[in-house]
């Protein structure tokens, strides 16, 4: 089995009773901010080596670091590490894309990821606000405005709506 695999059936599955659980996340979450805290002190720096090597190297175990690239790999530049087949052997890669992760960091509600001073000298305040803005909005759904009966038909006819398209609704 995969260790990705492992690792969600951990973190998501029966296995833990929820005082366990919450332990787990919790040291995941810290953990989580301090690989983060490193890797954005030097954002253009590629990362690489197998998942054993880059767990011994963020000083965590292999299956919290498969958890954590398991939630950076959308946020990759233009490639994705092969998670789903990962082994501790198997070569990866992280080189961020900036603005793919801080979007995906906002998404996922983690303040404490997207709220990290070293975003400071990454990204401006405008584009944060932007991003942050931008995310938002993605999952809201806008409902057209409704034409009343009254109203000019929107197909251009310059009838009203009840006695153009509106007349058979």
């Amino acid at each position: 089995m995969a260790i990705l695999q492992t690792w969600r059936d951990l973190a998501y599955g029966e296995g833990l009773n929820d005082k366990e659980r919450e332990n787990l996340w919790t040291g995941y979450f810290t953990i989580e901010k301090g690989i983060y805290e490193q890797i954005l002190s030097d954002p253009t720096q590629v990362i690489s080596g197998t998942v054993k090597e880059l767990a011994e190297k963020y000083q965590t175990e292999v299956l919290i670091m498969t958890g954590f690239l398991d939630g950076i790999n959308e946020s990759l530049k233009g490639y994705e590490n092969p998670i789903d087949t990962m082994e501790e052997d198997t070569q990866v890669r992280i080189e961020i894309d900036p603005e793919k992760l801080y979007y995906n960091m906002v998404e996922a509600k983690a303040n404490w990821l997207y709220e990290l001073p070293q975003w400071d000298s990454i990204l401006t305040e405008e584009r944060r606000k932007e991003l942050y803005k931008e995310q938002k909005a993605s999952g809201t759904v806008r409902k057209p405005k409704k034409v009343g009966r009254n109203d000019p038909c929107p197909c251009g006819s310059g009838k009203k709506y009840k006695k153009c398209c509106g007349k058979n609704a």
